[in-house]
């Protein structure tokens, strides 16, 4: 029993120094780690991060060379540990593990992708639903303007552009520079600015007059600017503004309220493969989105980033564009061979917007009708909307869609055919299905009573 009693004081002893040592370590590999991460920020990722891993790992071997000098030879190797570890680490963030090259999603089964060269100097994935059904032929041109900024169409957006063709519209869409299957772009050239010209250019390779232009999300961003260039207004006949973000650089500062409870954080969370569980992928996307590296960053290029984002990084901003009330049915809106978004791009989409001044002048001048589409959950700041009510004269009618988050034609019961009603109603000028709510009087009872 006594030599028990006397072992023990040793014991604790030699655990205190061993756990002492083993914190000594670990802070040691969170301290190289940390040093990796400060300077992929410093060297915007120079070099797929070897312009930080290669400074983090001297820094270490120089430190682990001075704790090893009083050491005893069979001793001297114990501090590299640290240093092996934290190297091996931060070398997880180098290696790519997506294809470098961009591999596009395969064909679609039931629509040809064309590839228009356009005047801008982008090439642009076409994809034409000619006018079906036993009902009339509408002569203008429809043309949808998908969100992202920079992602590819949707399966789901598809079936509602061929219900509006099945109603006798000539539908054609098209994903923009960089998005889906069309080709890429420098990153400097990813702009809003570019975004509209695209548009013009798009409609002139038409070769069809002016066309109704249909845009959702950022790509009723990109309409509402068009609307406020005279020259890019000019080529469109009727426009539908759905569920717009912000337009401009002081619109993007506006804090306010969103829709009606939305099914994020409510619905489960998505499933399949995420490249956010890869250490490169994370801290690179991570970074981006934080602004701590620049879209131009030399960490993952624009391709391999491209390549690795999956639907399921987008999270639980899929539940953000449905209801509360639908968040255990939420449709599959693509699949992983369709599915594409770009997010370094669509992050340099999104600054240039930031950075741009105030479209309401030129917008105040616009003369082309226009409707506003807002769902009741958007997860859209409503005053993204309001404000392009406010500013522009030539809206006309405002439908507030009753039932729907932010993705409007979602599949889901009646809602494809409710908002093809509110559409084709304003493209040939008959009573709106909906009250005209809200109005431009009617703004300031709208927020304040947070619809």
């Amino acid at each position: 029993m006594k030599r028990w009693r006397s072992t023990l004081p040793t014991f604790a002893i030699r655990l205190a120094g061993l756990t002492g040592r083993l914190l000594s370590a670990l802070a040691a590999v969170a301290a190289l780690v940390a040093l990796f991460l400060v300077l992929i920020v410093l060297t915007d990722g120079a070099g797929s991060g070897l312009g930080a891993w290669i400074p983090t790992l001297g820094v270490g071997t120089v430190a682990a060379l001075w704790r090893s000098r009083r050491r005893a030879r069979a001793a001297r190797l114990v501090p590299f540990l640290p240093v092996a570890v934290a190297a091996a680490l931060t070398a997880s963030v180098c290696v790519p593990t997506a294809p470098a090259a961009r591999q596009y999603p395969s064909a679609l089964p039931f629509v040809a992708t064309q590839h228009w060269s356009l005047a801008t100097g982008s090439r642009v994935a076409v994809y034409h639903y000619p006018p079906a059904g036993p009902g009339p032929r509408h002569p203008v041109p429809l043309v949808y303007l998908n969100g992202g900024p920079v992602r590819g169409i949707s399966l789901l957006d598809h079936r509602f552009l061929q219900l509006l063709a099945r109603q006798g519209y000539d539908v054609y869409a098209y994903e923009q520079a960089g998005g889906g299957r069309s080709d890429l772009l420098p990153m400097d050239q990813y702009t809003i600015s570019r975004s509209v010209r695209d548009l013009a250019a798009f409609t002139d390779r038409l070769g069809r007059g002016r066309a109704d232009i249909l845009g959702f999300s950022a790509g009723a961003v990109v309409l509402t600017r068009a609307l406020a260039d005279p020259g890019v207004a000019a080529r469109v006949h009727r426009a539908i503004i759905a569920d717009p973000g912000p337009a401009d650089g002081p619109t993007t500062r506006i804090t306010g309220h969103k829709g009606r409870e939305s099914a994020r954080g409510l619905a489960p969370a998505p499933t399949g493969p995420r490249s956010t569980h890869v250490p490169r992928y994370a801290v690179g996307f991570g970074l981006m989105r934080l602004g701590l590296l620049t879209p131009h960053t030399g960490l993952i290029g624009q391709a391999e980033g491209d390549n690795a984002f999956t639907a399921a990084d987008l999270g639980s901003d899929t539940a953000s564009a449905y209801c509360a009330r639908d968040a255990h049915r939420i449709p599959v809106e693509d699949t992983a061979q369709n599915f594409s978004f770009s997010p370094a791009a669509s992050l340099r989409v999104q600054q240039t917007v930031k950075e741009s001044p105030s479209i309401a002048p030129r917008l105040r001048q616009s003369r082309t009708p226009a409707m506003l589409m807002i769902a009741e959950c958007s997860s859209q700041i409503r005053q993204w909307a309001t404000a392009i009510l406010a500013g522009d004269p030539a809206i006309q009618r405002t439908q507030y869609m009753p039932g729907v988050g932010h993705h409007i034609w979602n599949g889901l019961d009646d809602n494809n055919d409710r908002a093809a009603a509110v559409i084709t109603a304003f493209l040939q000028d008959k009573p709106a299905p909906l009250p005209n709510s809200p109005t431009r009087d009617e703004i300031p009872a709208f927020l304040r009573d947070h619809e």
